[in-house]
């Protein structure tokens, strides 16, 4: 018998966010359950405004106005808390009518703090993974109350590769690249499976594989 492959959409704040479609994919068949996210190609609509009820209404569409089995929205929760950032991503959703399997991705306060765990994938995403230098990585339980994460990331990795002059300059412009390359390389099961975030993503997937198989 062959195994039923369900399918959904990814709606990420960015481009170089697409990994965490992966990564939920492979967390949903750690549950038995198989899933195929797409990320829709919004350019064929022309313009879509940003915000969630939009892009999900412009998924749905360039599906065929056809439901998928599952959404999956990714939001940071920045300054406003992973719980208002939920229930803004539910306000959205219920709004156009999707009754399906939801899994909202939301880190705090940003997807970096996801990051910033593992000192080995840093090192070796900088092209020095036999570097020395301390990185200054916060600790697990301080990673979601960093003020900005982004910046912190971009100056571990810089520490990281210890280059200097304009090969510095060249290395810190590629840090989007680098970003996602370490979105590729997150180990699920590693530090930030102690993160509230990851344990509310994972409560979300619970879900949705339940209802799936239902």
């Amino acid at each position: 018998m062959t195994e039923k492959v369900f399918s959904g959409i990814f709606i990420a704040e960015g481009s170089s966010d697409a990994p965490l479609a992966s990564i939920v994919e492979t967390l949903l068949a750690k549950r038995g359950v198989a899933l195929r996210l797409s990320t829709p190609d919004f350019d064929r609509l022309g313009k879509v405004r940003k915000d969630v009820r939009s892009r999900v209404e412009a998924g749905i569409r360039l599906m065929g106005d056809a439901q998928p089995d599952v959404v999956v929205v990714h939001r940071d929760a920045d300054n406003i808390g992973a719980e208002e950032r939920r229930r803004e991503i539910q306000a959205a959703i219920q709004a156009i009518g999707y009754s399906n399997p939801l899994i909202p991705v939301i880190p705090v306060r940003m997807t970096e703090s996801w990051l910033l765990l593992d000192a080995q994938a840093i090192r070796q995403v900088a092209g020095n993974p036999r570097g020395r230098m301390d990185l200054c990585l916060p600790k697990t339980r301080e990673a979601e109350m960093l003020a900005d994460p982004k910046s912190y990331l971009r100056e571990c990795l810089l520490k990281a590769a210890d280059v200097k002059g304009r090969r510095r300059e060249g290395f810190s412009k590629r840090f989007t690249q680098h970003r996602r390359q370490l979105l590729d390389r997150l180990d699920c099961d590693g530090e930030v499976a102690k993160l509230g975030s990851w344990q509310l993503l994972l409560r979300h997937v619970d879900e949705a594989s339940v209802m799936l198989a239902n």
